[in-house]
């Protein structure tokens, strides 16, 4: 096997869920193949450069091997070989996220009846 389809090389790769999320992502230019925004059912090569953006954030790969099946994750991580400039962009991405102070409030859940009305207070309800 030389080439295959890209969607099913993300998906096997594990960087989406289901296949239709990879082709979605191809379709909306998340995926970029040689850096050009990359068709799902063009051909993948060991070798190529991917730069795959999901929302774990922005990977920049090369292939190193190719499958079709979606197999354990171990198996996954042996297609691809992430680009030292792509582990660098993520861990600094990672580091200013955690740095924001309002990161903790967003992940608080629904608001209590006091911090509804704080918003409606603020929006001249």
């Amino acid at each position: 096997m030389d080439a295959v389809r890209l969607d099913k090389w993300l998906w096997a790769a594990r960087f989406f869920k289901t296949r239709a999320l990879a082709v979605k992502a191809c379709e909306l230019g998340r995926v970029k193949l040689r850096y050009l925004p990359a068709k799902p059912a063009r051909d993948v090569k060991v070798g190529d450069n991917l730069v795959i953006t999901n929302e774990g954030g922005t990977f920049g790969v090369d292939v190193l091997a190719l499958s079709e099946v979606r197999g354990p994750a171990a198996v996954a991580q042996t297609l691809y070989r992430e680009t030292e400039a792509s582990i660098a962009a993520r861990k600094k991405e990672e580091e200013e996220r955690k740095s924001m102070p309002w990161a903790d409030a967003v992940a608080a859940g629904r608001p209590t009846k006091r911090d509804r009305r704080d918003i409606n207070r603020l929006r001249g309800r």
